[in-house]
């Protein structure tokens, strides 16, 4: 397979491109197209550029508005409620952190729900951006169904990623980023584009067998993390994310991945914590105490630290992608 390297500056312009074109209002479309770019700079190519098409067929559909404006409301004293309008979830999200990191300085911690929404992206960016205002961030997403309840062969969860992020004395704050899933869905739809086979383990067919075939798995179930434990935390996170916000369950929602279809309409949940009054000034401190022990063991090491590489080596020599995927893009430009 041969690829093409793009620069962040390249990468950026050509996502910008093809979503205008699609039809997507200038700034919704630098700020998504500056989204996948910051997730294929971390290494996350699954929430990358291998996004731009369906993206952009969505727009050209109405599935996803590209000109939406998120409305924002503050319903009671620690809630922010945002309603995405069918939009792209960027944009709704910026807004709803904005409000909360408003709030919460008044408040002490706050809860962001987020309805009629779409996927998410690399979540742990948002929490991220909380922890550079000094925040400790918390989020659930769901999405279109992927996983069946443990025991079960449909598909009623989505893969519901979460993200925790909690801000560092001197250093890049601590993000912790992972798909309920076995493995992100993104990254079989990147071995389905490829034509490669995923590793056993990672998902079923539409028959409940185990299978490596990445199409035959994005027609089948996701497996969860931590087996009949995780598919009970799965459950968790599509309550907090589409039941408290109203929005649709991954068995309601359309897929992210085709221009087909009703907008998908999920939702997301964000805790914002201010961690001053919690620890009496003393969160810092015990945070550094606790990655401090965890790096003092042979071969432990602190979550995030490849992604951070990745995101400093892309800075410098840009992005690969397929070169299959390129010339799709360039068609679209």
């Amino acid at each position: 397979m041969t690829e093409t390297t793009l620069t962040l500056a390249d990468a950026q312009a050509l996502g910008e491109a093809i979503l205008s074109r699609a039809g997507a209002e200038a700034g919704v479309a630098r700020e998504v197209a500056a989204a996948l770019v910051a997730a294929e700079a971390d290494g996350q190519a699954g929430h990358g550029l291998s996004r731009l098409p369906s993206y952009a067929d969505q727009v050209m559909t109405g599935k996803v508005n590209g000109r939406a404006i998120p409305d924002v409301t503050v319903p009671a004293a620690a809630a922010v409620r945002v309603d995405a309008r069918s939009g792209f979830a960027y944009p709704a999200i910026r807004i709803g952190l904005a409000k909360a990191a408003e709030v919460v300085r008044a408040t002490g911690a706050v809860v962001v729900s987020i309805t009629n929404t779409h996927h998410t992206g690399a979540v742990g960016h948002h929490v991220e951006g909380l922890a550079r205002r000094g925040l400790i961030g918390l989020t659930m997403n769901n999405g279109p169904a992927g996983i069946a309840p443990w025991g079960g062969r449909r598909a009623l969860y989505g893969t519901n990623p979460i993200a925790f992020a909690a801000p560092r004395r001197g250093a890049e704050p601590l993000v912790v980023d992972l798909s309920m899933s076995k493995v992100a869905r993104g990254k079989i739809n990147v071995a389905a584009q490829k034509g490669e086979a995923i590793p056993a383990g990672w998902a079923l067919d539409a028959e409940g067998r185990p299978t490596t075939d990445a199409k035959a798995a994005l027609a089948g179930t996701m497996l969860p993390m931590g087996d009949a434990k995780g598919a009970a935390l799965v459950l968790v996170v599509e309550i907090l994310s589409a039941a408290l916000s109203g929005a649709r369950f991954g068995y309601e929602a359309s897929s992210f991945f085709t221009g087909e279809g009703e907008p998908p309409n999920v939702g997301q949940f964000f805790l914002v914590l201010d961690p001053g009054p919690f620890s009496a000034g003393h969160f810092a401190d015990r945070l550094e105490d606790l990655l401090g022990a965890i790096e003092a063991q042979d071969g432990a090491r602190i979550p995030g630290l490849r992604r951070l590489a990745a995101r400093r080596a892309a800075a410098e020599q840009g992005v690969s992608i397929p070169t299959s995927l390129y010339q799709q893009l360039q068609a679209r430009r």
